[in-house]
């Protein structure tokens, strides 16, 4: 039997690298985005179907989740993937921004957990994969909403990792470094207010960090393939790390005390103390 997968975010970057991958391994995809009436590409691929999602938008999202099961007939991997960061000053940052971080990175992934749950339950299987970051276990300054987002991911996976492993559904987790993608454009808000000078320098110099990082990392293509692992991955492995610089960062985690990691990560970003 054919099986289905439901990803969010299929616009662009890794969601879409990693519909393109299902499909070409004989998955039947439902490939989801906010805007599904301006997709031209995805909609002509056969066992693809393009539909509406919005993960602050609980009706689109239920609505995705019947029309794929009325389309394939099951679903047996989600791949949350539909992401946003906020970046900035704390003081520079709207409260709308500062709500709309945890909406859509937190409150719309459990949204959209929960509309296929039913389904996973009744079939006794499934799997969901999070995509989650480096940065739901490391954090960069400037970050505390993205990375305040991911670690919450990284935290409601594990905990729904034994409350479903019981009912057959497995839950994972993918942690990207710096990817090729669009990030750094649209899906990274960057909030500043040169009138706050005391922050300006730190601002100058994460942006000079971020932009290298991104330009060298992972194609989305290669980090697709860790989520199609993960997500066929019977094994009780719960954390998949994917790229080097992911690999290298969280091994220096791993093996430094907080004293002497926070130390390095001050040094990187021209911070005194």
């Amino acid at each position: 039997m054919t099986k289905t997968v439901l990803v969010t975010g299929t616009s662009s970057g890794l969601g879409r690298a990693t519909a393109k991958l299902f499909h070409a391994r004989g998955w039947n995809v439902i490939a989801t985005m906010r805007a599904a009436d301006r997709e031209t590409e995805l909609t002509q691929y056969d066992r693809m179907l393009v539909t509406r999602l919005d993960v602050q938008d609980s009706g689109s999202v239920e609505a995705a989740v019947a029309a794929g099961v009325q389309r394939f007939g099951r679903i047996d991997v989600l791949v949350n993937n539909a992401g946003y960061g906020a970046y900035g000053p704390l003081e520079a940052t709207s409260e709308e921004k500062i709500r709309r971080q945890f909406d859509v990175n937190v409150v719309g992934l459990l949204t959209t957990t929960r509309a296929v749950l039913p389904h996973f339950r009744g079939n006794g299987s499934g799997a969901i994969v999070n995509v989650s970051s480096i940065g739901g276990r490391v954090t960069f300054p400037l970050g505390a909403l993205y990375h305040g987002s991911k670690f919450a991911v990284e935290g409601l996976s594990e905990s729904l990792a034994y409350e479903l492993g019981a009912l057959g559904i497995r839950v994972k987790i993918v942690e990207p470094g710096g990817m090729k993608t669009d990030f750094g454009g649209r899906s990274l808000d960057f909030s500043n207010d040169p009138a706050l000078a005391e922050y300006q320098p730190l601002v100058q110099n994460l942006l000079g960090v971020l932009g290298p990082m991104m330009a060298a990392g992972s194609e989305p293509e290669d980090v697709a393939e860790i989520v199609y692992t993960a997500a066929t991955d019977d094994s009780d492995c719960l954390r998949y790390e994917a790229g080097p610089d992911a690999e290298q960062i969280l091994a220096a985690r791993r093996t430094t005390d907080d004293a002497g990691f926070l130390a390095g990560m001050r040094a990187r970003f021209g911070l005194a103390g």
